[in-house]
């Protein structure tokens, strides 16, 4: 009895094609697979008799010299070419056939350099939902609206809740400003000796008050940094002005305050840091910051260097250029300046090294502060559109660093 051959819509093509022609042409006329192959542009090189059934052909040669693709499957040969060149040899697509969805395989023999395709008799048939089924879905898409909304209007609840206590903070602190203001001027005077002649426990006293009224008057300043930062209030005054002046003269405010606690403090600015257009208070700002932070966690003893300098900013784009191509045009000037603060306290464990950046988070409890000095300086200085980071081991130091761009625009 005469053998059937049948030939898997799975089957590896490269094997057949090493088959003499005559032979492969009986062996996929027998197929009852619809079978076509066809040039890489669709162009119908061979069809067997289930893909000339398809479309209603009968004779060997009627499919011969169509394109596959646009006459019969309705899909774009480019698509397929373009797969074909990004290395897919192996395609699966859905075709609509007699207005049924059914399924078509592609493979690409690169030699002799021929597509082999094969259409699915059975159509793809998407399972419809009973009634009860949708009516389930539905009642799952009500409930997933009805906690979205739900969820919405909890977190709005939160943000007015938030947005009032941040006023009412802003409110304390601003009455406070002023009666603290009143007070330190009071111990100045004393101190001064205006108003007779303090004994030697009697200054120390007022020393003491002096230095615990400025420390409330920073935190109240604070208070109503964070309060405008909130509130998005905060406004960039951008002019011209020399970064040095700027530091120096925090330096020269806080110099007081190193001496008192034994700390030595070192400043060095790189003579050849341009002007260029920054907000002069806030900077100043957020150096303080940065100062107060080194003197609160410096033993006596110790020191703190406050630096700047130009720096070459390389900032990250979409289309990165090699590192060979990057050193060879590398601008010839700075773009930014870069400022940092060192001290040689007890550095900062890697682990909170993002952490301490966030609001009211304090590493050592056993020092004053409310934890929102270096949430603060880290919103200063993104609105200049720089960055901050910090380099810390313990036992080790800390050093803070920020970048100021010069270009603000």
């Amino acid at each position: 009895m005469p053998q059937t051959i049948a030939i898997s819509p799975l089957a590896d093509h490269r094997a057949i094609l090493a088959i003499p022609f005559g032979l492969v042409k009986t062996l996929l006329e027998a197929a009852k697979t619809p079978t076509w192959v066809a040039e890489r542009s669709g162009k119908v090189l061979f069809s067997n008799g289930s893909a000339r059934q398809c479309f209603g052909q009968a004779a060997p040669g009627d499919l011969i010299q169509r394109n596959l693709f646009n006459d019969m499957l309705k899909v774009d040969p480019n698509d397929i070419g373009q797969k074909i060149d990004a290395g897919e040899h192996e395609l699966e697509m859905e075709v609509v056939r007699e207005e049924k969805k059914t399924r078509a395989r592609v493979q690409w023999i690169s030699d002799p350099g021929c597509l082999i395709v094969q259409l699915e008799t059975e159509p793809v048939e998407t399972p419809v939902p009973d009634a009860a089924t949708q009516l389930t879905v539905q009642e799952l898409l009500q409930e997933r609206e009805i906690t979205y909304r739900n969820l919405l209007a909890a977190y709005l609840k939160l943000q007015e809740v938030n947005r009032q206590k941040t006023v009412f903070l802003a409110s304390a602190a601003h009455e406070l400003k002023t009666p603290l203001a009143v007070i330190k001027g009071y111990y100045d005077l004393m101190l001064t000796g205006s108003m007779g002649r303090l004994t030697d426990k009697q200054r120390d006293v007022l020393e003491e008050s002096k230095d615990s009224c400025e420390r409330l008057v920073r935190l109240v300043s604070m208070f109503l940094n964070y309060s405008a930062l909130e509130s998005g209030k905060l406004v960039l005054q951008l002019r011209e002005n020399d970064l040095r002046d700027c530091l120096d003269e925090v330096a020269k405010r806080w110099s007081e305050a190193f001496q008192r606690k034994g700390v030595k403090l070192e400043t060095s600015f790189d003579p050849s840091i341009p002007t260029f257009r920054f907000d002069y208070q806030k900077v100043q700002q957020a150096a303080a910051n940065l100062l107060d932070n080194s003197l609160k966690h410096t033993p006596s003893g110790g020191s703190v260097t406050l630096k700047a300098g130009p720096h070459f900013w390389e900032r990250r784009v979409a289309a990165v250029a090699p590192v060979e191509e990057r050193r060879r045009f590398r601008l010839p000037r700075p773009n930014s300046v870069e400022v940092s603060v060192a001290d040689t306290g007890p550095g900062i464990a890697a682990e909170y090294h993002q952490e301490i950046f966030e609001d009211f988070v304090r590493v050592d409890r056993n020092t004053s502060g409310m934890g929102l000095g270096l949430a603060i300086t880290k919103r200063l200085i993104q609105a200049h559109r720089g960055k901050i980071w910090v380099e810390s081991e313990l036992k080790a130091g800390s050093r803070f660093t920020f970048l100021l761009p010069m270009d603000q625009g």
